[in-house]
């Protein structure tokens, strides 16, 4: 049997890098401000104290999810989706390859396309050539592409994917009216009888939405739990399932 969960040897940067620092930086300053309250016998030792842990706790959980947690659940995710290994797969706002790369090496007979606009806001050094390093130093260079693409309006025909995924990226997308182009644009492309796996932070019911209003079948919708936090409960991942009839 293949192994699905080798180590990674490419680097995937770090999602929303300014908010890990934000949250970082709350954290530390607060804790900083408690230690100098007691020290001086402050009133506001204990407030700036739980501010100090609130925002360190945040800024744990936001590089867990980062770095490790959102690896091991998208593999859970690929697992559940039964590949046989020879499919066509679509990756929507694909970034540094971190589900890119994990898809791949489930297709030795299959090929996975990714596209991206390349923001570094949302991803910290995103950039086509190292996604293409990131594939080519997990071995899966030659069942990869990478295009330069707008979600709303992707540059394939229909029908042309067995399997689209997509990884904390529609929610990029400013308006609801322009994530909802989105999700049609990923439903045209999917083959009958294909399958879309979406995991997103928010907005997903909206997706539900959509995909109900496009004809899919089997709609779900479930939180991803703790390892997809991105610092507490509110900012969790989600993830939206969907078939289209043969």
């Amino acid at each position: 049997m293949t192994n699905h969960r080798p180590d990674r040897h490419g680097d995937y940067g770090y999602d929303a890098p300014y908010a890990l620092l934000t949250f970082a930086a709350l954290g530390t300053g607060s804790a900083i401000a408690s230690l100098v309250s007691w020290v001086q016998r402050g009133r506001v030792t204990a407030m700036l104290g739980f501010y100090g842990a609130f925002f360190l706790a945040n800024a744990f959980s936001f590089l867990y999810t980062t770095r490790r947690g959102k690896f091991q659940v998208w593999e859970d995710i690929l697992d559940a989706l039964h590949l046989r290994g020879d499919e066509r797969v679509l990756d929507m706002g694909c970034g540094r390859g971190a589900v890119l790369t994990a898809v791949a090496r489930r297709l030795p007979a299959g090929r996975v396309t990714g596209i991206d606009l390349w923001s570094t806001h949302d991803q910290s050094g995103n950039a086509r050539d190292v996604t293409r390093h990131n594939a080519s130093l997990e071995g899966v260079g030659d069942r990869v592409d990478i295009e330069t693409g707008d979600m709303r309006a992707l540059p394939f025909p229909d029908g042309t994917f067995d399997i689209v995924v997509s990884s904390l990226a529609i929610h990029n997308i400013p308006s609801n009216a322009d994530r909802a182009k989105a999700i049609t644009e990923a439903w045209r492309v999917l083959k009958p009888g294909g399958r879309l796996a979406i995991a997103d932070i928010r907005a997903t019911a909206r997706y539900a939405k959509t995909l109900a209003e496009l004809g899919a079948t089997g709609i779900t919708r479930r939180r991803l739990g703790w390892r997809f936090w991105y610092g507490n409960p509110l900012a969790g991942t989600s993830l939206v399932t969907a078939s289209k009839h043969q």
